[in-house]
């Protein structure tokens, strides 16, 4: 019996608690890879509708970054994280009634619900993993995480990919030559593909919801957090007084644009390419795979190495050269340097969020929670994509991404410095 109850100890510490929590992130978020084509075909939707899938999910962080902040005043961030589990159970129930009437609409709002359970969900583990060990071991959890977020950011799209768009280069080919009404047979059978899935994802996510109100997972009190937070900004009056903070929510709103974009259009340019589904389906995996790569590079070379802003710079230009030959090659090569986007991106995140809000003292939390709406970012930037890609070419669209590194590369070698004006200018 004492075994037992170790092994339940062990497998309810925080670290793996929280690790299942980000391990949930990669999961639900990077189904979206798969969503994207998915819907496109059963839906009948062109690229910048197609992309509304990101966008539905995405922007629910805009909204729902601020009222999780009160949340999680109120419930603590054990009960918080238990209820962001529940309302994307929520979401994933609405899939069923998407599917069996084929109504894109229902689809978005079950992703918009998933996407404010989501934004309660990182409101709380974020700032959680941080606190709940040694400040100096904080940039190994996060690492840590991040491994966790990866992994099921590589299985989930393999998995839904495989269920969902089976066959689905026959499907395309087959529907140019039905009436209407054997069309509609042909693709509500797609469309109901999804439901089973989704219908484990709901009970697995109400499950862990359970099981995380009722787990030994310790609450921090608010004394105990603010003791984490260093005493700058004592002189400031308002959050627009740190105009590194601001420009750092920019670059995080550009960042996430950027990294869906390498993540959710792969597979639609691998068809554009004419790659058969088939094999495009997987593509997306592969980008995941690349971030993977980068979180374990980081937590090797990060600080030991490389300082972040120097990680955030090679980030950027390795960005920047792997768009360009993405652009200037053709196939399978011309996918391969989009993958590849994965790895540049991977630092960005842990790059960018330390830069952001150093030296905000008693406006940390309030720095927090822009940088949290700021993943909205997601939403915006891949439907301008979309746009793009529908006006232009899938390939002439990856342009739009140029301008976001060099920003980004402007943040890492001078933004992240600039202080309000009477402030000293800050030298890394």
């Amino acid at each position: 019996m004492s075994k037992l109850k170790k092994i339940f100890n062990d497998i309810s510490s925080p670290i793996i608690i929280v690790g299942t929590m980000f391990f949930v992130f990669g999961f639900i978020t990077w189904l979206s890879a798969i969503l994207v084509p998915y819907l496109k075909i059963a839906c009948e939707l062109n690229n910048f509708q197609s992309y509304l899938v990101a966008f539905s999910f995405y922007i629910a962080y805009f909204f729902m970054s601020v009222p999780a902040g009160w949340l999680l005043e109120y419930t603590g961030y054990k009960k918080g994280m238990a209820a962001g589990l529940v309302i994307m159970a929520i979401g994933s129930l609405i899939f069923v009634p998407a599917a069996l009437t084929r109504t894109y609409g229902l689809f978005l709002t079950g992703l918009f619900v998933q996407g404010a359970g989501m934004a309660l969900l990182q409101t709380a583990s974020n700032p959680y993993v941080t606190i709940i060990g040694p400040i100096e071991s904080a940039a190994r959890r996060i690492s840590i995480m991040g491994i966790c977020n990866g992994i099921a950011g590589v299985i989930a799209p393999a998995i839904l990919g495989f269920i969902t768009l089976n066959g689905a280069d026959e499907i395309v080919q087959k529907i140019t030559t039905m009436t209407d009404a054997q069309k509609n047979i042909e693709l509500n059978s797609l469309a109901s593909r999804v439901i089973l899935p989704y219908v484990l994802i709901m009970i697995a996510l109400l499950l862990l919801a359970i099981y995380l109100y009722y787990s030994n997972l310790p609450e921090i009190d608010a004394e105990e957090e603010n003791a984490m937070l260093d005493d700058g900004g004592a002189d400031k009056t308002h959050i627009f007084q740190f105009p590194h903070l601001l420009l750092g929510v920019f670059a995080i709103f550009l960042y996430t644009g950027v990294e869906v974009i390498a993540g959710n259009t792969i597979i639609s340019y691998g068809v554009f390419l004419n790659i058969p589904i088939a094999v495009a389906k997987f593509f997306s995996s592969f980008t995941i795979f690349a971030m993977l790569v980068g979180y374990i590079i980081g937590i090797i070379a990060i600080p030991k190495y490389l300082a972040q802003k120097d990680a955030l710079v090679v980030s950027a230009i390795l960005g920047l050269a792997l768009t360009f030959l993405a652009i200037l090659t053709d196939g399978f090569l011309s996918v391969m340097f989009i993958g590849l986007l994965g790895l540049a991106n991977s630092l960005m995140w842990p790059s960018i969020w330390p830069l952001a809000i150093t030296e905000l003292g008693r406006f940390t939390k309030v720095g927090s929670s822009m940088m949290v709406m700021a993943i909205s970012g997601a939403a915006v930037i891949p439907l301008l994509y979309g746009y793009m890609a529908d006006i232009l070419t899938p390939k002439a669209a990856y342009w739009i991404v140029i301008p976001i590194y060099l920003y980004l590369l402007f943040f890492a070698v001078r933004g992240h410095k600039i202080r309000a004006k009477g402030d000293s200018v800050r030298n890394d």
